[in-house]
């Protein structure tokens, strides 16, 4: 029998002002993660931290063509309650373009890290190289990082993604704003909603400042253009 893992926060939320899974089925079996390290394409950087950017990723635009891959069989197989908003990871951010990234060797994440988050980012793989690329820049070990960005992720609220999936007229900057609305101490400044091609919901990056609190995005990192945007439907 699966291990169930209820997320309290999002139970007590009005339907409308969230969009994640409430509770997922972790399997009593989880793949081992494979170590991941810097490399030439992925060099290890040591630098001062600026800020740090908060991405959740929109898993239904994500798995609509990706029912069928083994590879996201837990995320988008259909054997858990669909996913609406997952975490992809806190990451650290520089003072320019640049931003610090796999600070030290990381060894594998432990298991019982993994099923504490799997819930929030339902990949086992993707945990492992957050905790590698990210999380060794800002944290002495894997459960201290994944508890401080899950706990920033299970606090948002997220506006009726039915509702702004039927609008004609949605763009970037408009639904920056409606994410502002339902989450008191974010502006829409702090806001930054990516497209994949073709316009579709991506991701949302909100960026914060070096206490964690929510601020405007730096120049080159804002979210405020008009671009029409399209929302794959949930489920």
């Amino acid at each position: 029998m699966a291990t169930r893992w209820l997320l309290p926060l999002l139970l007590a939320l009005p339907a409308a002002a969230h969009a994640q899974a409430r509770e997922c089925a972790v399997p009593d079996v989880l793949p081992k993660p494979r170590l991941e390290a810097a490399n030439r394409d992925n060099p290890r950087r040591l630098m001062p931290t600026g800020g740090y950017t908060l991405a959740v990723s929109w898993s239904p635009g994500y798995c609509f063509t990706r029912q069928a891959s083994a590879r996201d069989a837990f995320q988008c197989g259909g054997g858990n309650v669909p996913f609406g908003f997952v975490l992809h990871g806190l990451w650290p951010d520089g003072e320019g373009e640049t931003w610090p990234q796999y600070c030290r060797p990381a060894r594998a994440v432990p298991e019982a890290v993994i099923r504490q988050t799997l819930c929030a980012t339902p990949s086992v793989q993707l945990i492992q190289h957050e905790w590698a690329k990210h999380g060794t820049c800002m944290s002495p070990d894997p459960k201290s990082y994944f508890s401080r960005a899950t706990g920033l992720y299970r606090v948002l609220r997220f506006p009726d993604m039915a509702a702004l999936a039927r609008r004609k007229d949605l763009t970037t900057a408009a639904f920056a704003r409606a994410f502002a609305a339902v989450n008191r101490g974010i502006p829409a400044s702090a806001v930054r909603v990516t497209t994949g091609k073709g316009g579709w919901l991506d991701e949302l990056w909100l960026c914060m400042d070096r206490r964690l609190r929510y601020a405007a995005c730096r120049a080159g990192k804002g979210g405020g253009d008009v671009t029409r945007l399209r929302i794959t439907r949930p489920a």
